[in-house]
């Protein structure tokens, strides 16, 4: 059934109003205005480019790597598709959701927070690609910097592609079958997946919208033994070091200080140290 998406795109700065129709099964109503002054600064890149295409060429150009210690590449392994959440108190409080495919990470900021209500359906916008090794960050970007503020591994764990064969969904073996599935199911706007992480387990759909941005999409909890009503974004603590934003905050790791200007000797030797995060429970 066709419904109509309703979106408060006043303060929704992002070239095109978000207002038009989706396919889905019941109104769906997003409040926009949190990402005021947020999404106006994200680049996004288009669903239906090949692996190939999916440089770091955006992710890098917003960057100053001498200012963050953000990472700049990182190669995957041969094993299982891994997917991380990190939770991200940024100009305004997202969560952004990152799958690895084709070697990187491809990513969708979640305004809300994903849900394991399968009646809810969140916004995803998606953003540009993140290199592999971003999946272990968690720190502080520091002020001035782009997407400045504190990140938190909320979640992550290992992850399936989903193919629908008869009306039944199965599952695909092998990471270089799973791979091109997932490329298939990219570009047709419809993601079908199985997560194995820390907070979020079971089946999930991310659905491009129809009539809205081109970079809308929608997350949705499929029906199973693991959906529930419980709001799972009031499990606020690092899946890895069990910190809160707070915390992470307080500890003050992964901030990189420059040592040009007033520092001292001392101050030198802790913004070597702050530099380089080390947890001590790596996600992988």
């Amino acid at each position: 059934m066709e419904t109509m998406v309703v979106i408060n795109a006043a303060n929704f700065e992002i070239n095109r109003h978000l207002i038009g129709t989706i396919i889905a099964s019941s109104l769906v109503v997003f409040d926009a205005q949190v990402w005021s002054g947020m999404v106006k600064r994200l680049q996004f890149t288009t669903p239906d480019q090949s692996p190939k295409t999916m440089s770091l060429t955006q992710y890098k150009q917003k960057r100053s790597f001498g200012q963050t210690p953000e990472p700049k590449g990182g190669k995957a392994g041969q094993d299982a598709l891994v997917f991380v959440i990190q939770k991200h108190d940024a100009t305004r409080l997202h969560y952004d959701f990152r799958l690895e495919m084709g070697g990187v990470l491809k990513s969708w900021a979640v305004p809300k927070g994903p849900s394991t209500d399968p009646s809810v359906r969140r916004l995803a916008m998606m953003v540009e690609d993140h290199p592999f090794d971003y999946k272990d960050f968690e720190g502080i970007i520091p002020k001035g910097n782009y997407g400045a503020g504190t990140v938190m591994v909320w979640d992550f764990g290992t992850y399936e592609p989903l193919e629908e064969v008869d009306g039944k969904l199965q599952e695909v073996t092998g990471k270089k079958a799973q791979e091109k599935l997932l490329r298939k199911e990219l570009r047709s706007g419809s993601l079908k997946l199985r997560l194995n992480g820390k907070k979020l387990k079971g089946e999930y759909a991310l659905v491009k919208t129809k009539g809205m941005e081109e970079n809308a999409w929608l997350l949705i909890k499929h029906r199973d033994r693991y959906a529930s009503e419980k709001d799972i974004t009031e499990k606020d603590r690092s899946a890895v070091s069990l910190r809160t934003l707070r915390g992470i905050e307080k500890d003050g790791d992964a901030v990189w200080e420059s040592k040009s200007g007033a520092q001292g000797p001392a101050e030198d030797r802790t913004a070597e140290k702050k530099k380089v995060r080390t947890l001590t429970q790596r996600p992988f």
